[in-house]
């Protein structure tokens, strides 16, 4: 057995993966539930394609009977990461995937005593959530072993594939989410804000966001209290608070439908946008005494950033066959992983 699938290949971030792959000389499968839209992407490519979806665990896991590797790329991961695991875990095919979702995070790692024993490599989070922000907390977890407070902060430019955009309509009705004192806890959207600088001197206005990393970092480093921002302009702060109001509203289901269906309706960036557009990551930590550490990195566009990331570790893991279990991407490839991708450059 030697081969390996992408599922949800024909979504946005699918279909780059899927092409530098063919480009490294790689030959995935390609999955998902659309058989027009993956005819139009295999037949250029010269690949094989396979039309299934995730209703029906006893299929799934048969399509599955060759495969060694699935990167799932279909989200929200939500939705499709506990059925796509399921079946990894049942054929032995290590289980990757690109979200960014606490609560997928969560899931899977209440599979490692399970993916330890049959041999699976469970890593969620392969791409632009979480590689560069992991690996920045790692980092610093090394230059301030005894750090209590992490704070990370990205900006990334070039607007949202139809996948994050959805994604991000689920989050807004869950809320905020930190952690503090070794626990996740529930805060408001824009719980807190503050400002962060950029390369050039430029300040950026930013607000706590439910991102990965208050779930994954605790894990990498064990620091107890991490808050994770995302650099926005102060206009959007003030109307993430107002819109607190409206949590209540917003998870209706009838609510979520549209605003999901508004959401998918989006693009993605083209790829001249994402040429000119790239991200900029920053981490803090700091000690009982008041002693800090800073560290900051820029990088290309997000998902230009997931394809690199992705594609990495699943040739590493497909090349070195780790033990397995659930895995952070410092954990794995090492906190130095982001920095040796392409275009990512350390800042302190």
């Amino acid at each position: 057995m030697d081969r390996w699938m992408i599922y949800g290949a024909n979504g946005y971030t699918g279909r780059l993966i899927a092409a530098e792959a063919v480009r490294r000389g790689h030959k995935p499968v390609l999955a998902g539930r659309d058989r027009d839209a993956l005819d139009a992407l295999a037949g250029p490519l010269k690949l094989t394609r396979r039309v299934f979806g995730l209703d029906d665990p006893g299929a799934i896991a048969r399509q599955f009977d060759d495969i060694d590797l699935v990167l799932n790329c279909a989200g929200p991961f939500s939705r499709t990461c506990a059925p796509v695991l399921e079946a990894c875990l049942e054929r032995k095919a290590h289980y990757l995937d690109i979200t960014g979702e606490i609560d997928v995070f969560a899931h899977c790692h209440r599979a490692h005593a399970r993916a330890a024993h049959e041999g699976v490599v469970v890593f969620p989070g392969t791409g632009f959530d979480v590689v560069p922000t992991d690996c920045v907390a790692a980092t610093l977890k090394q230059l301030l072993p005894d750090a209590h407070h992490l704070v990370l902060a990205f900006e990334a430019a070039g607007g949202p594939s139809p996948g994050t955009a959805r994604t991000s309509v689920e989050g807004m009705a869950r809320g905020g989410r930190a952690r503090i004192d070794g626990e996740l806890a529930d805060v408001p959207l824009a719980w807190k804000a503050r400002e962060f600088v950029r390369e050039d001197g430029t300040p950026r206005s930013a607000m706590t966001i439910p991102w990965g990393d208050v779930y994954t970092a605790f894990v990498s480093t064990g620091i107890p209290n991490i808050e994770t921002y995302m650099a926005v302009p102060a206009k959007t702060i003030a109307r993430m608070r107002w819109m607190r109001h409206l949590r209540p509203l917003l998870a209706l289901g009838p609510v979520q439908t549209f605003l999901q269906s508004r959401a998918g309706a989006t693009s993605g960036p083209d790829d001249a946008r994402r040429a000119r557009s790239g991200c900029t990551v920053w981490g803090e930590v700091r000690n009982a005494r008041g002693d800090e550490a800073k560290l900051a990195l820029v990088a290309p566009n997000g998902y230009d950033l997931t394809v690199s990331a992705s594609l990495g570790i699943v040739e590493h893991v497909r090349a070195t066959r780790p033990t397995g279990g659930f895995y952070t991407p410092s954990m794995l490839m090492g906190a130095d992983y982001v920095f040796g991708l392409p275009g990512v450059r350390r800042l302190g």
